[in-house]
């Protein structure tokens, strides 16, 4: 690389240097030409001095018409290799992101890196961008259409209730439901606030060393309600394990993943919990005999509002599509990971391994 560097550099001097010598000599000839013509030849000294203004001038007015003559192709040929470039950034400046920058005629993108960078960099911004104003669209959807939807209920049935000819069992049932969909709007609205808490990343993360065995079994009691109504048969296998990580946020995680097992597991059906140690690390496992998850949805089961069972209805299914995002998240910020196996009408399995000792990771 630098001999090459070295090589250019001589080849530019001589190029200088020819030039120079050219302009020199071209007004040695035509002062020469004009003293012949004029009869008078000044002395040498004169002459001396009046080559070399006359070779400086003519240098300049050369170059000068040199940069007039090519300027005009110059800024021609700069326009058509950024001009689609330039328009291609004042679309995306206006919110148009689905411009992509094909082609700069006449110019070979393979002997242009910088160029090519250019390009390859706009239309990678423009693509990302148009990806989350789709997302922005979607998200703005689901929660549209989530929130509507107690509210349409909430509304229809306190209509009714202005009914006086309602009996007391009617009355009682309607205002239940109206209890019912408020409560699930209202964890709605809490999981939409937790989940834009971790992504802004103003949850505090408050680490500190804590039995995680402990934590989990006390969960599954306080589900004890759920699992025994529908006699399920949990399989509990819990090492005695302390780990440093923040508690509360943790809980969450374990709540979703316990509550969704018990949802979709049939009545008389099987969950398995086990937490045990892997070298530094923790690993913990819920298994079910559930109704399982699709390749399809697996794919997407970490979205934001993505329901794997869509033939469940609201009244029995009650959930917002938004648990295992929020769990996912919080695993993530523990540097952990956590991940699903499932076939359809085979169960699911969820395995979450996080380190011992938790460090918060940006998500």
């Amino acid at each position: 690389m630098k001999i090459k560097v070295y090589i250019q550099g001589i080849l530019w001097f001589v190029a200088v240097i020819a030039f120079l010598t050219a302009m020199f000599t071209l007004t040695y000839f035509l002062t020469g030409w004009v003293y012949q013509t004029v009869g008078y030849t000044p002395s040498p000294l004169l002459i001396q001095l009046i080559n070399s203004v006359g070779g400086l001038v003519l240098t300049g007015v050369t170059l000068d018409t040199l940069r007039r003559v090519f300027r005009s192709r110059i800024e021609a040929g700069q326009m058509q290799l950024f001009g689609p470039i330039i328009a291609a950034l004042q679309r995306i400046a206006k919110g148009d992101f689905s411009v992509r920058v094909d082609d700069v005629q006449d110019y070979d993108l393979r002997d242009n890196g910088i160029i090519a960078e250019l390009v390859k960099n706009v239309n990678q911004t423009a693509l990302e961008l148009n990806q989350m104003e789709q997302m922005r669209q979607e998200f703005i959807s689901n929660v549209s259409h989530e929130i509507q939807s107690p509210l349409t209920s909430i509304r229809g049935f306190a209509q009714a209730l202005q009914n006086n000819h309602l009996n007391a069992d009617e009355r009682s049932h309607y205002l239940s439901i109206i209890e019912t969909e408020s409560t699930r709007l209202s964890r709605i609205t809490e999981n939409l606030l937790k989940l834009a808490s971790l992504e802004a990343e103003h949850v505090k993360f408050e680490p500190k060393p804590y039995r995680l065995d402990k934590q989990i079994r006390d969960l599954i009691l306080a589900c004890e309600p759920q699992w025994t109504a529908k006699n399920i048969d949990m399989d509990v296998s819990l090492d005695e394990i302390t780990m440093s990580a923040d508690e509360d946020l943790l809980s969450q995680v374990w709540i979703n993943l316990l509550h969704n097992s018990i949802k979709f597991t049939p009545d008389n059906g099987k969950i398995c919990v086990a937490l045990c140690r892997e070298a530094n690390n923790l690993r913990f496992e819920i298994c079910d005999t559930g109704v399982g998850i699709s390749d399809e949805d697996r794919a997407h089961i970490f979205e934001r509002f993505y329901k794997a069972d869509k033939s469940r209805t609201r009244a029995n299914n009650g959930g917002s599509g938004l648990g295992l995002s929020i769990a996912q998240k919080i695993v993530t910020m523990h540097n952990g990971t956590i991940a699903v196996e499932s076939r359809v009408g085979a169960g699911t399995r969820f395995v979450v391994v996080m380190p011992m000792v938790a460090v918060f990771t940006k998500a």
